[in-house]
């Protein structure tokens, strides 16, 4: 999770000087305390969780087409550590969660969990 939480804060810092501002400015802009900023950029702590916030701060940042806003806000939540409320909020979604993360752990689904999630992209 650490290694989300810099790389959340580099991006932020690398879209903060692509659009010359300085760490005071972004902050006068956003309403945000310069200090708790510079701790998210150094990847210090986690960025906040209230996504009106995270839009803010993408349309501040430059960032404008709906994919650019929705990767920024999904990075900063993956930064957290939490699984995106839209994703919680589909009870099937949830149901194949556990199939997800034995894959990822390289731990092999049983077939059944396979075809499950198969049939559940097809149907999105």
């Amino acid at each position: 999770m650490i290694k989300n939480i810099q790389k959340f804060g580099k991006t932020i810092k690398e879209l903060r000087i692509k659009r010359n501002l300085s760490l005071r400015k972004i902050c006068q802009l956003n309403g945000y305390d310069p200090s708790n900023w510079s701790k998210i950029e150094r990847g210090r702590i986690s960025p906040p969780s209230d996504e009106g916030v995270l839009r803010k701060w993408a349309k501040i940042l430059g960032l404008a087409g709906k994919n650019e806003v929705q990767k920024f806000i999904d990075d900063a939540i993956i930064a957290q550590g939490i699984i995106p409320e839209d994703i919680l909020s589909r009870p099937e979604a949830i149901e194949y969660l556990p199939a997800l993360f034995r894959t990822l752990r390289n731990k092999k689904p049983t077939k059944e969990e396979i075809d499950r999630l198969i049939e559940l992209i097809r149907n999105a």
